[in-house]
């Protein structure tokens, strides 16, 4: 017989995802979720077995809807360079509830080796495969030096795709420099300096 439809593991999430942005997976009782989402412990128990697979299904919840987005991005029609340009947009354009779990993920990373690896594990599965794809297709059409080891172009990709997108979004026009660009604008121009570098223009 099917379980009967519930909002018992929506209820759950939501109150942990508020209270992990608050005082840190660690720092947070499971009792305390229980009570904000109006449920019991038992319940929390039944749909999650530990904290950490809690703290998971939180992540996983925004996490599922961007890897969707950068796949579609990645995958469309268009050069490595066009597909490169719409994923920095499609990152300049995250939700306040996407920048709140990169934030919650990078500091649950930095305070927990167990959730890091796991956490890896995850993104190597996901986004990380995407993008590495993408810049080996970069290679392979000539767009990428290819004497450059591949975890470089990797990485760089990576640097010049997303704390720049994040960081804009997030202080909008408060940063110290005036007119810096954004969405569409900073990415095409992030894009040109990984792929041409930042110095002056060779005669």
């Amino acid at each position: 017989m099917a379980r009967p439809r519930t909002d018992i593991r929506p209820r759950i999430l939501q109150a942990a995802r508020k209270r992990f942005l608050d005082g840190g997976v660690d720092g947070v009782s499971l009792r305390a979720i229980a009570r904000a989402a109006r449920t019991s412990i038992g319940m929390i128990y039944y749909y999650f077995p530990t904290k950490d697979d809690l703290f998971f299904a939180v992540v996983e919840e925004s996490y599922e809807k961007i890897l969707a987005d950068i796949e579609r991005v990645l995958a469309t029609d268009g050069g490595v360079e066009e597909r490169l340009v719409r994923l920095g947009e499609r990152i300049s354009e995250a939700t306040d509830e996407e920048i709140e779990t990169v934030r919650l993920v990078v500091r649950e990373a930095l305070l927990s080796s167990t959730r890091r690896d796991r956490l890896v594990q995850r993104f190597t599965r996901g986004h990380v495969a995407l993008i590495f794809r993408t810049v080996m297709e970069g290679v392979q059409e000539g767009v990428f030096d290819a004497k450059r080891h591949p975890a470089v172009l990797l990485l760089a990709t990576f640097s010049l795709a997303f704390p720049p997108q994040i960081l804009r979004r997030v202080a909008g026009d408060r940063l110290p420099v005036p007119g810096i660009p954004s969405g569409k604008e900073l990415a095409r121009e992030l894009v040109d300096v990984l792929l041409r570098g930042a110095g002056p223009a060779r005669a």
